[in-house]
């Protein structure tokens, strides 16, 4: 499967035309992997953060690599670890003999792209450090709120939980990504290609960008006026209404994740051409918006619920 044409008369040629390329682009860089890249795309288009969950060795930091290079932005990267503090991140106020005050010297994470790289590696202290950037788009150092680059993306990728080393994302910090998502291993052509091939990081280096920050905002202004109607609202709510009393699940989704499913069916919408949005967006985003906010019972997992609530909830 290949990067679907957008094609929607909403976006102007150029601007399509850039969207497509850049698609095009990262999947020449992750092998074999369409459906997780358009997924990536649908987190930076509907302003969400992408937490991208898998085994070491399987692609995570080249996909968020390679999106920030195509996308033309300031980025950073922070490596996780169980040392890192608050500070590393947001930065920190530093006397200045010269001027007789404190300086504030930005952290990493006042950048367009940020790339929090194992994050489930840093202690729960470090992870909350970015709950306020990724809701707000800004940070309160030293009791000064200081607003961060528009448009800001945050890509955290993590290992399984149960790997040694790693410390489960709270709630709170989960409910800030708008979509999760996993790379599995490739399929035997990806990867014979990748064997046969180049260093990932070697071509991600030599890539262009494709977008800049005033093309991603044209783009997101877009998925917003991208229609839902009132049917489509209907299977929205039906499905978070379901998922508060479903077998297995002990918290059922919120209002707030509602609003994260329409606006990512909104933006999947744009992606493959289209000015309304219909039930299949809805159902090709669902488990990536509702897994890492169900909250299942102990034997359940929140993975099979997901699609057992797409399952139970009729399209009228």
């Amino acid at each position: 499967m290949s990067a679907i044409p957008v094609t929607d008369t909403m976006l102007p040629d150029a601007l399509r035309s850039a969207l497509r390329d850049a698609q095009t682009q990262v999947n020449e860089m992750v092998l074999g992997k369409p459906l997780q890249v358009r997924l990536a795309f649908v987190a930076l288009l509907a302003d969400g953060h992408l937490l991208i969950e898998d085994l070491p060795g399987l692609g995570k930091t080249t996909l968020a690599h390679a999106m920030a290079a195509t996308l033309g932005l300031g980025f950073s990267r922070v490596q996780f670890t169980s040392d890192l503090l608050p500070a590393d991140i947001l930065g920190v106020s530093i006397y200045e003999a010269q001027t007789r005050q404190f300086e504030f010297h930005p952290g990493p994470v006042f950048a367009h792209v940020l790339l929090a790289d194992e994050i489930n590696r840093a202690p729960p202290r470090t992870q909350s450090a970015l709950l306020e950037a990724m809701a707000e788009h800004q940070v309160t150092v030293d009791g000064q709120t200081r607003v961060l680059p528009d448009p800001f993306f945050v890509i955290a990728t993590q290992n399984p939980v149960d790997l040694s080393g790693t410390y489960p994302l709270p709630d709170s910090q989960l409910d800030r990504f708008l979509l999760r998502l996993s790379l599995g291993y490739p399929d035997d052509a990806a990867e014979r290609s990748l064997l046969a091939g180049r260093d990932r990081r070697e071509l991600i280096a030599k890539i262009h960008p494709l977008l800049d920050a005033p093309r991603i905002l044209a783009l997101r202004n877009a998925v917003q006026d991208v229609h839902a109607s009132d049917a489509l609202l209907d299977y929205v709510q039906a499905l978070i209404a379901r998922s508060r009393k479903h077998p297995g699940v002990r918290v059922g989704l919120s209002p707030r994740a509602g609003l994260a499913l329409l606006r990512a069916a909104r933006a999947h919408a744009l992606l493959l051409g289209r000015s309304h949005v219909l039930p299949e967006d809805v159902q090709a985003l669902f488990p990536a918006v509702a897994e890492h906010r169900l909250v299942a019972e102990a034997d359940a997992s929140t993975s099979s619920l997901a699609k057992q609530i797409l399952h139970a909830v009729a399209v009228d």
